[in-house]
């Protein structure tokens, strides 16, 4: 769908990996990059807000030419270098175009001149933000319509995903942009559900790593779709549940991907919507990702407080399996505590639980979670507490039971049968896991898998001359390196 205002001489591309960006940076962190950015402002008079997200956006290709004080500071830290060695497209390149951020704005264009040092606001943002209102922006919400439907089927990394997802969103026509907002309707909210589903259903079958950057899309739109409001109620609980559930969503992959600061903050964006809209099931839906999240970021009391937070508010949902689900969760921050005890009971009474049996108040969200998650997450938590033995016991049952539909799962628990047999002592079975990981890793984009597979690798490496180990390591060594 065309602009009502500017006009592009070049076709939406999804953007480019900078990937001589990802190597200056080197083997420091995101954050650790983004303070040494800092501080080379500094030592010239500047002051730039930079931060993980910053340098994630740079990396992942979305921010295709810094903005003037962002130029100095880098042509500081890189003598002798020129934007484009840095990976930048040339600003001539990119002004005059219509761009979702304002990247390229010189510092005289900024209308805040507190923001004057800094990239555009939205950098700071879990989601690029705009205001629907902006005459910047005439595009307004009819032009995020149409985000919604093309927002997976350009580009990217998984192209079958992309394949797959087809059409989401409203059918408008181009005409559209040039009216004023309108109130959003039921089949906006009905679009918006099923585009929560269909990143679900592809987040099963090929990763997270794929989808995030394209799963911003429906995210801006959900929220501008809030914003222009609504004549019915039952709409409108329709709305913000939806663009909960879709912050979680995003939230997820960037979680799964390895971008957890991203993650809390959709986490966080979702928990808000639930508690201003008075809706349990989706806090508690929050709660349970928060607690997640806390436990593979090394916070393991987080991960505790999270989860039995997220029991409190699921009481009145009546559903035994995300009770179930939220006492495992509970159980994952115990065994990253080292307490065993309380990672046992809270084992047990995922179990019982468990075996109440579906009901109709479950929520659509957890179709994931059959056996199969109960057997992989249990096996977590004696991975985390150095039971090999036991935890790949459960990871074996865990990847037997999985449904084929859920690719990655099988992937993932795989990846931790792997770990564990090598921890455990058994280099060869370790490898042959390890080989059936790497041959699913040709369908499945998910940087969590590719770090647990790293992992064992390295634990594997003294054992090359045990059946099977050098094939795997070899093959392991030819995959393409995470940038």
């Amino acid at each position: 769908m065309a602009s009502s205002t500017v006009t592009s001489s070049q076709p939406n591309r999804p953007p480019r990996p900078n990937l001589a960006f990802r190597h200056l940076r080197g083997q420091r962190s995101p954050a650790e990059f983004a303070a040494a950015i800092r501080r080379a402002a500094l030592e010239i008079g500047e002051q730039v807000s930079c931060d993980a997200r910053y340098i994630g956006r740079v990396e992942a290709g979305e921010i295709r030419c810094p903005n003037y004080a962002y130029e100095r500071v880098f042509l500081h830290m890189f003598p002798g270098r020129t934007l484009t060695d840095l990976g930048f497209a040339p600003r001539s390149s990119v002004r005059g175009r219509r761009a979702r951020d304002t990247e390229d704005a010189p510092l005289t264009h900024t209308t805040n001149p507190a923001d004057a040092t800094s990239e555009t606001s939205g950098a700071c943002e879990p989601y690029e933000t705009k205001n629907p209102y902006d005459p910047h922006h005439p595009h307004d919400i009819y032009e995020e319509s149409d985000v919604l439907r093309r927002a997976f089927m350009t580009g990217g990394g998984a192209t079958v995903a992309a394949a797959s997802l087809g059409p989401v969103g409203l059918a408008l026509d181009a005409a559209a942009a040039q009216r004023p907002v309108r109130r959003a309707g039921a089949s906006d909210a009905g679009a918006l559900e099923d585009a929560v589903r269909r990143i679900r259903l592809l987040d099963d079958r090929h990763g997270a790593d794929g989808l995030y950057r394209r799963a911003a899309a429906p995210l801006r739109t959900a929220y501008a779709l809030l914003d222009a409001g609504t004549t019915r109620q039952t709409t409108a609980d329709r709305l913000y549940s939806g663009a909960g559930e879709l912050a979680i969503s995003v939230g997820w992959l960037a979680h799964d991907s390895g971008r957890f600061d991203d993650a809390r903050s959709h986490y966080a964006e979702a928990l808000a919507t639930a508690r201003m809209i008075g809706d349990p099931a989706l806090e508690a839906h929050a709660f349970c990702n928060t607690a997640f999240l806390a436990r593979d970021a090394g916070r393991p009391r987080e991960a505790v407080r999270a989860a039995q937070a997220a029991q409190r508010v699921a009481r009145p949902v009546g559903s035994a399996r995300l009770m179930s689900l939220l006492a495992l969760r509970e159980a994952g921050g115990w065994a990253g505590l080292a307490d065993r005890v309380g990672c046992e009971q809270a084992l047990a009474r995922a179990q019982a639980l468990f075996d109440r049996g579906p009901s109709d108040d479950d929520p659509e969200w957890m179709s994931f979670y059959g056996e199969a998650e109960l057997e992989g997450l249990e096996a977590q938590c004696w991975s985390t507490l150095g039971d090999w033995p036991r935890a790949a016991r459960h990871a074996r049952r865990a990847a037997e039971l999985q449904d084929p539909h859920f690719t990655r799962n099988i992937a993932l628990y795989t990846a931790e049968l792997a770990d564990d047999l090598a921890r455990g002592g058994r280099p060869d079975e370790a490898a042959v896991a390890g080989m059936r990981v790497l041959d699913l890793l040709e369908e499945v984009q998910s940087s969590r898998i590719q770090t647990m597979l790293a992992a064992t690798a390295r634990v594997l490496s003294p054992h090359r001359r045990a059946s099977g180990v050098s094939a795997f390591l070899d093959r392991h060594a030819s995959l393409p390196r995470m940038v």
